[in-house]
């Protein structure tokens, strides 16, 4: 399997009501590392996965509406668990991969992970096929 990994990340505010959230549950900030990996098991003649420099500007345009943004307006009613968040820009990104936004190689793309790194020590992701 190939693949070619990109890197941005997203500053944001929330809350996360629920007891088993602990502190989250008041309104708080987090900084993300959010990485995509595009995968493929064979590349095509251009012997790429995709274009790097598509797939980053494309990440750039999906996180840009979430960045210094209150999740909490911006979703009302949802959870904006970390997990939650990870799924909400794979599906940004598979329907640009779909359009063919993500440039040469796009069409062969076969998975995404979107991995946010909340701290040196937690991460979570969401990973599955355009």
């Amino acid at each position: 399997m190939y693949a070619v990994e990109v890197r941005d990340h997203v500053m944001l505010a929330h809350s996360l009501p629920g007891e088993v959230f602990g502190p989250a549950q008041g309104l708080h900030g987090a900084t993300y590392v959010v990485d995509v990996a595009f995968f493929r098991t064979e590349l095509g003649p251009e012997r790429i996965v995709v274009d790097i420099g598509a797939a980053h500007e494309v990440l750039k345009a999906v996180l840009k509406p979430l960045n210094y943004a209150n999740l909490d307006e911006t979703f009302p009613g949802e959870l904006t668990t970390t997990e939650w968040l990870a799924r909400h820009i794979h599906d940004r990104l598979s329907a640009a991969a779909k359009a063919g936004e993500l440039g040469v190689g796009s069409d062969g793309i076969e998975r995404i992970r979107v991995t946010l790194n909340e701290s040196h020590v937690a991460r979570a992701w969401y990973e599955g096929a355009p």
